[in-house]
């Protein structure tokens, strides 16, 4: 097969899951407008060496907190934790953790900026790990917002009982969309610094996801599951299957206890089978380059669910054309994904990160880096 020149993400096919756009609008008028919060895995253990510091920062992105932390500690920045990586354009709040081997720490003040503030500290015997959270709960506000409200809240209602599609979303995959073409010149011995490295291994996995679960999508059968069929547990990355599709795993699949699955691509048979595997294969054979320099770049296969359950989803218009929406979602899913579902919403300030958005984590690639 040729080559791929310019692979496409196949990103927050949404839409396709419950109808057409419901409208048109803009996000991130302000940071205030894309509010993060993250939701705690563990709580702080009170004793160790690592300071865990809950920090609300505006208009800055992880990395350039860690740099500030590791300045305000006189450490390296090695020495620096955190579980996810959040967007600069919004309003979020993380844990990070400062190893302090002799348990002695500047004056948490001396952080604070118009940009950032320490919210809560405590001690830990942990460095904090990527991946190390449970979710994120997200609140934004979405401007020039003109729909049928009643077709809206139904279709709020039907994503609160059947869980939205999965997708990877747009930030995933860079300025632009460039990291799968980045990725492929990588494959074809370009050569990149070990951090970019990841990230491009992250956004080539996350074309084949995309591409699988768009053609479910395409399908009808993204939520409800297929005979071969590889289930996850709710909640978990605990994987099941294949075994056959009968009433009993179809009513847990309903009551959202387990997922159907798509592939993270790398070295390895994929674990689906039947029709449930057929749909992969078809779906991935325009993208042969991008599966061949995974599996040479050493990733081994992995599995992640095509659908995410949508916790405490309510909505409140606050003025004519003005939408608040809250939501809880598990760690590594996408605010964007939901905003798919619902209309097509633009970015209304600042350009479009090269990392992962305020979903949490790019562990998908851990230790493969």
């Amino acid at each position: 097969m040729d080559v791929e020149t310019a692979p496409t993400s196949d990103a927050t096919d949404g839409p396709g899951a419950f109808g057409p756009p419901l409208f048109d609008a803009l996000i991130r008028h302000t940071p205030d407008d894309f509010r993060v919060e993250e939701v705690d895995a563990f709580p702080a253990s009170g004793e160790g060496e690592h300071l865990l510091l809950r920090i609300e920062k505006r208009g800055l992105n992880t990395a350039e907190v860690a740099r500030r932390l590791a300045a305000w500690a006189g450490v390296a920045e090695v020495a620096i934790g955190y579980a996810g990586m959040k967007d600069r354009h919004a309003l979020t709040v993380q844990r990070f953790s400062v190893h302090l081997p002799r348990r002695t720490a500047p004056d948490p003040a001396g952080l604070d900026a118009p940009d950032l503030r320490v919210l809560d500290r405590a001690w830990h015997n942990r460095k904090l790990q990527r991946g190390a959270l449970a979710g994120n709960r997200f609140a934004l506000v979405l401007r020039g917002v003109e729909c049928d409200r009643s077709a809206l809240a139904e279709r709020l209602a039907a994503i609160a009982v059947q869980g939205m599609p999965n997708f990877f979303g747009e930030q995933r995959f860079g300025r632009g969309g460039g990291n799968p073409a980045a990725a492929l010149s990588m494959f074809a011995g370009r050569r990149v610094k070990r951090s970019e490295r990841a990230i491009l291994l992250s956004a080539a996995r996350s074309v084949l996801f995309n591409a699988v679960l768009a053609a479910r999508v395409a399908a009808g059968n993204w939520a409800s599951g297929l005979e071969g069929e590889v289930w996850m547990l709710d909640g978990s990355r605990s994987v099941f299957g294949p075994e056959p599709l009968d009433a009993t795993l179809a009513e847990r699949a309903r009551q959202l206890d387990i997922h159907p699955t798509g592939p993270l691509w790398g070295r390895g048979r994929s674990m689906a089978s039947g029709p449930a595997l057929a749909i992969e294969q078809a779906a991935l054979a325009p993208h042969a380059a991008l599966a061949a320099g995974l599996e040479a770049a050493g990733l081994n296969q992995e599995r992640r669910a095509l659908r995410v359950r949508v916790d405490a989803l309510e909505c409140q218009w606050l003025a004519a054309d003005r939408l608040h929406l809250s939501f809880t979602l598990g760690a590594g899913c996408y605010a964007t994904a939901l905003l798919a579902c619902l209309g097509r919403v633009g970015q209304a300030i600042g350009d479009r990160p090269d990392r992962p958005d305020a979903t949490g984590v790019d562990s998908d690639v851990a230790g493969a880096a």
